[in-house]
Formats: structure tokens, sequence, C-alpha cells
């Protein structure tokens, strides 16, 4: 009996807006076996998610599924399919019809409410489909079809983007290695953490060089040496000089929408607190190629999450990781598909 899990989400931007559907489809084994996401042009959110979880349906059982385990991160929709809640919605009613016969056509089903951080996926997939305007397929043999790029991991603090970044490769979900770890102190939690994922790191120290220049210099050996073919500073702190051979060849995540909140001094809680103060409504982050000044080269990826007004530091800074944790490796598999060109400070993404 063929068991299929299919995760779904739907979003608009304006509730109506712009809008999209999306879901993955993954195997009893945990593989992704599918996925795909609809441009819905202006609609609802709940209208979306419905469209989402009744297109995942739709290729659930033509891909064989006898069994469905349904994960949405909709908690009103679950309790609706559960009978919990009534739809009082008439633009919503013939959805749910839909969405219960398909269910009634497989041996048997669940449905089950999951948080936001677990379904990131097809939360990415559909707002790739908001972005590009169009419908957007998941290209499931594309991590494994790619050459991996060999990764320079560069970091100061807790390696958190480090540990995302290797569990994607290791499920082959990003065509990518990591070849080497550079950590610019000793007494950090990424240094153990590096050697807890496998990676002996690098100890590179400013202090320990006499000026900028031999720090730059070991960086630039250490990641030769290791045959690096690009670097991603993940929580770096530390200006170096790029070598020309690494030029538009390290990377760099912000947790801002650059070019505000940037520079030097404008790191971790610095940039939440600006941002805050400034009463925005909207934050992010930004992926962006490095040059040898803190912040500015070409940016590749950017992605939003909203800023409220009850929000801390610390709970801006959260929702603005789970933006990171998308982007970063959206802007490495470019890299790697060679998707990736500079022209006049812009970066073009070929299709």
């Amino acid at each position: 009996m063929t068991k299929i899990t299919v995760y779904t989400d739907g979003g608009s931007r304006g509730n109506p807006g712009p809008a999209a559907a999306a879901y993955i489809l993954k195997s009893s084994a945990g593989n992704t076996i599918g996925g795909k996401a609809f441009f819905l042009d202006q609609t609802t959110n709940n209208i979306a998610e419905y469209n989402g979880i009744l297109r995942g349906l739709e290729a659930a059982k033509a891909a064989g599924a006898a069994q469905i385990e349904l994960l949405s991160d909709s908690e009103l929709i679950i309790r609706q399919i559960h009978g919990q809640y009534k739809v009082k919605s008439d633009n919503l009613r013939d959805l749910y019809c839909q969405v219960m016969e398909r269910l009634a056509g497989f041996q048997s089903w669940q449905a089950r409410h999951i948080p936001r951080e677990q379904n990131k996926e097809a939360d990415a997939l559909a707002n790739r489909a908001m972005d590009a305007r169009h419908d957007v397929e998941l290209s499931v043999e594309a991590a494994s079809a790619v050459k991996p790029v060999r990764l320079g991991v560069l970091i100061s603090g807790g390696g958190r983007t480090m540990e995302n970044l290797d569990k994607l490769i290791k499920a082959c979900k990003l065509s990518a290695e990591i070849a080497c770890v550079i950590c610019s102190r000793r007494e950090i939690k990424g240094v153990e953490l590096a050697r807890k994922l496998g990676f002996e790191p690098a100890i590179i120290r400013v202090k320990d060089c006499p000026d900028i220049d031999r720090f730059s210099t070991q960086i630039a050996q250490t990641l030769a040496a290791a045959g690096v073919e690009l670097v991603v500073q993940a929580g770096w702190l530390c200006l170096w000089h790029i070598p020309a051979q690494y030029e538009n060849r390290v990377m760099n995540i912000h947790p801002a929408l650059l070019p505000s909140f940037g520079g030097q001094g404008m790191w971790g809680h610095h940039v939440h607190e600006a941002v805050l103060r400034k009463g925005c409504k909207v934050s992010g982050c930004t992926v962006h190629f490095c040059t040898s000044e803190y912040d500015t080269g070409p940016i590749i990826v950017q992605r939003t999450c909203p800023a409220y007004d009850t929000d801390t530091p610390d709970t801006l800074a959260a929702r603005v990781f789970e933006q990171e944790c998308i982007a970063y490796p959206e802007a490495i598999q470019l890299f790697a598909e060679g998707r990736l060109s500079v022209s006049a400070g812009i970066v073009h993404i070929k299709r």
C-alpha cells in the first residue's frame, strides 16, 4: 500500500492580492518525489491554502498513493477538514467539498497541522511562484544532477547557518559540499559544532596577524588548499581583503534588506534594533556577493517578513532567520547551477 505525505501551503500578498498555492510530495522514506506551485493572481490566503491542498491530493492520486498524510501550517483549515470548524464562506465551501471528495478517494488519510518552520519547502515554492508570477515546478533531480560546489564556510559565532547548510547537503537538497570551515575566534560554539558535524575548523584570528593583509592572505591560502569554489560567510564578522580569484565567489547574508541597515557595526541585534527604531513594517534578509567593504556588493536573493510594533530584537531576529534558512541555500544552488552572472554591479539570474 503506497503512502505519500503531502506538504501544502498557500498565501497571498494583500489578502486578497497576488497569490500562489503549492504542494510537495514525499515518499514514506522521506524522499521528495514531486512538487509544484500555482500562481493564482488576486485571491485570499484561505483560497490559496485550499488550492494547495486540492492540487496536492490530485498529484498524490496520480502518483499512485493509497494512503495520505496531509500536512498544512493552516490550523483553521485542518480543523475544518476534521469538522471542528464550519466552513462559512461561500468562496471556500466548494473548494472544501472538493478536498473532502478527494480525501474519500484514498483508502485511508490523515490531516495534521504543522508549524510553519516544518513547512519551509512548500512555503518557499509558493513564494517563488508569487515572485515569478507564473507556475513553478520543483525539479526533483536538480540537486543530484548538478556537480556539488565546494564551499568554504566562514564563521564567527554559533554556526547555525553552517548547520542548516550541512543539513540540506546531507539531505541531497543542495548541490554543495563543505570543503573547509574557518573560524575567526577560538572560544565560540561554532568551533565545537563544526567538529560535531565532522569538520576540523581552521582558526584564523585577526589579532594573531600583523595586519589585515596577512590576515586576508591566510584565509585565501586556506581556502585555496581546500579547493574552495565558493566562500559563504555564515555569521562572519571580520573584514578581509578578497583576492581577485574570489571576485563574485564570496557570499554573505545580512539580516536586513540592504542597502538599508548595513555597514560597520550593523550585525546581529544591532540590525534588528535599528529596524525597529525606524518603525519599519517589513524586514528580511539579503544574500549578496562581497566586496572588501562591509555589506556592499551585488544583491543575489532577498526575502521579506513582517516587522510588528510588538516585536523585540529577538522576536524579529527569529522571524528573519527563518527566511535566511531559505534564501542562502537558494543563492548557493543558483551559483552551483551556473545561473548567476554579474554585470555593472547587478546580479542577473538565468532562467
